[in-house]
């Protein structure tokens, strides 16, 4: 019997290292269909199919990414490229008729995301930004466990993000913060995005600090988000320290651990929790692959119409809240989301 699932065509716009789970992932997604890859890098985009995919035909290669875009046997593109790139080329798509999974963060502005909005209305099209850990089903059981009330009001959190910087992946430190470079904008949106997921609420405010290096991109970065009424989450993170990607929430009743964010292949899916009555749980979830889930869920979204998990209110936020954390450090004051 032949698969008659529709298929969302798709083209990757960039050969940036993350291909490593996206390419594979687009792949084997039940509902995607991959038609081309492009880079600016002369022979770049056919070194990265043939690493991430050997032996798989048929799939164009583009030296420009314009050519990709001028492509109409594509429907949707996913943007890989450096951070400060991200708006610009969302936008490109956009006006291309392209729907656009961005990688994050999609923009270093409130006022980008805002322009990326009023064009994918204008175009009719569906823009979602990548935070791929959203699709992991332990996030949805942790969400399940605290609409339960299991744990109470949550009233603390905690996010803990880091990895110790590699020789390959120094070029997240060529650029300037405030130009997309360093931890914030690559691993602090993690940070900050997970704690914002468990709260009713955007932050009111926040404080933090952080170490630069001489390019002016941050290392390590610590705050404390205020959620108002004496609840307040604190996130942390860093490229000097071993890796680390979990969040810990704590309400009236009890609280709860997700020791694994960034789940990788052969990782196990572990929460902890506990209640003031002495309840003590460790739960292992089935492993899966969050990219893979990201692709299909995006695919499904176009494909039937309706709205993405992840809207771009949602981006806008996360960007309000980041933008913010950057100006607090910078400055070293307490600022306003709303200032």
């Amino acid at each position: 019997m032949s698969n008659t699932t529709p298929k969302l065509r798709w083209g990757i716009l960039g050969a940036a290292r993350i291909n490593e789970r996206l390419l594979p992932a687009i792949v084997e997604a039940d509902n995607a269909e991959l038609v081309a890859i492009a880079s600016r890098r002369e022979g770049a985009a056919a070194q990265t199919l043939a690493k991430y995919a050997p032996g798989l035909e048929g799939i164009k290669t583009y030296n420009s990414p314009d050519e990709l875009l001028d492509d109409k046997a594509i429907q949707a593109v996913y943007i890989p490229l450096a951070n400060h790139e991200h708006a610009e080329w969302t936008l490109r798509a956009i006006e291309h008729g392209k729907h656009v999974l961005c990688e994050k963060p999609m923009a270093l502005d409130v006022a980008d995301i805002r322009a990326i909005a009023t064009a994918a209305r204008r175009y009719h099209v569906t823009v979602m930004e990548g935070f791929m850990y959203r699709f992991h089903p332990q996030h949805a059981r942790v969400l399940e466990l605290i609409q339960s009330g299991l744990f109470g009001e949550i009233r603390s959190a905690r996010s803990s993000y880091s990895f110790m910087m590699r020789p390959e992946r120094k070029y997240r430190l060529q650029e300037s913060i405030t130009n997309g470079g360093g931890a914030l904008w690559d691993i602090g949106c993690y940070a900050i995005h997970s704690l914002r997921l468990f709260f009713d609420q955007d932050p009111l405010s926040v404080t933090a600090v952080a170490k630069y290096i001489d390019s002016g991109a941050d290392v390590a970065a610590s705050g404390v988000l205020d959620f108002g009424d004496g609840r307040f989450a604190q996130f942390d993170f860093s490229f000097e320290r071993a890796r680390r990607c979990e969040y810990e929430l704590i309400g009236t009743k009890g609280g709860i651990k997700c020791h694994t964010v960034w789940q990788l292949p052969g990782d196990v899916p572990v929460l902890s929790w506990w209640t003031d009555d002495g309840q003590q749980f460790q739960e292992q979830l089935p492993a899966a692959n969050h990219f893979r889930l990201e692709v299909e869920h995006f695919s499904r979204s176009v494909l039937s119409g309706s709205a993405p998990l992840l809207s771009l209110d949602d981006a806008e936020s996360n960007c309000r809240t980041l933008v913010s954390a950057m100006q607090s450090a910078a400055e070293g004051r307490l600022v306003r989301l709303d200032e």
